[in-house]
């Protein structure tokens, strides 16, 4: 009985999240389009010929403009530019979620047990956050990528070691706030331990605040992705939309006046940060108070 009125009011606390969500068309708009843009990527080997990735199977002339047979064009290579995008679109997003799990997993544990232990424990979470914020973390990716062999794995883990120490601090904070609260003395009162304390109360009361910032998270990964990949220190076998620039920029697309080889992937980037940008303001905004009082405020 206990259970069920406890789902009972978690179905009616996400009803009321999504109608908040639902009132920011900023938001929903952002994520109608992402939808769309993960569908499109999912959906990429039932609607398109993987065979026309393969340069010796190229079906038209290099740099072709757009026609009617290549809505885009083609590349360097005569590949066609829209299925090129369609396909980079799964690279780009699988680093960008891949990356953000990894970057928000490391700075929630670090964060939660930084504020939960205190003593040295924070003292050495603290100094390592430090010594990662200090450092630009495009700089690291870059060494991590040369170090490890080039993939999409190497990728993954560059960005997501090196993005974590921001959700840190915030997962920090956050934990703080809540273990002053009344009802953790209570729970410890009680005989409730780390676990306990952490799994119960800290944990829930942190997570919708690491799920706003999940979103945009992602959008800097994506960001990030693309920039090593157009460094070059992606995977060479696979298409992504940095890569796509890459190329574009070696084979003298841009003193050619090839617009429709540069164009996408660069439009697709920023269709995709903002969408997820528009999508992780919204959430904050429902999910502080503060800031949907100020939105409310006249």
């Amino acid at each position: 009985m206990t259970a069920a009125i406890v789902w009972q009011r978690r179905r009616a606390a996400a009803a009321g999240v999504w109608r908040e969500f639902a009132a920011n068309r900023g938001g929903l708009a952002g994520l109608a389009v992402l939808a769309l843009i993960v569908a499109l990527a999912v959906l990429a080997p039932v609607i398109t010929d993987s065979a026309g990735l393969d340069v010796t199977h190229a079906p038209g002339r290099p740099l072709q403009p757009p026609s009617a047979q290549f809505p885009l064009g083609t590349d360097v290579d005569g590949r066609s530019v829209l299925l090129l995008t369609l396909w980079g679109a799964r690279i780009s997003l699988l680093v960008g979620f891949s990356a953000t799990v990894l970057s928000v997993f490391i700075g929630t544990v670090a964060g939660i047990a930084a504020a939960h232990f205190g003593g040295w424990t924070s003292a050495i979470l603290l100094r390592v956050t430090d010594f990662f914020l200090v450092l630009p973390s495009l700089v690291l990716a870059i060494a991590l990528s040369s170090v490890l062999p080039q993939g999409v794995a190497t990728i993954i883990l560059a960005v997501g070691v090196t993005s974590w120490p921001t959700t840190a601090r915030l997962v920090r904070a956050q934990t703080l706030t809540i273990e002053s609260r009344p009802y953790i003395e209570r729970a410890r009162a009680l005989g409730g331990g780390h676990l306990h304390v952490v799994g119960r109360h800290v944990l829930p009361g942190v997570l919708p605040l690491v799920f706003a910032n999940t979103t945009l998270v992602v959008g800097n990964s994506i960001i990030a992705e693309s920039t090593l990949s157009f460094l070059g220190l992606g995977d060479p076998s696979a298409a992504s939309w940095g890569s796509m620039l890459q190329r574009a920029l070696g084979s003298g697309a841009v003193t050619g006046g090839a617009w429709w080889y540069l164009l996408p992937p660069g439009l697709a980037i920023v269709v995709v940060v903002l969408c997820f940008t528009l999508v992780g303001r919204a959430l904050e905004t429902v999910l502080d108070p503060r800031l949907r009082g100020e939105r409310e405020r006249p």
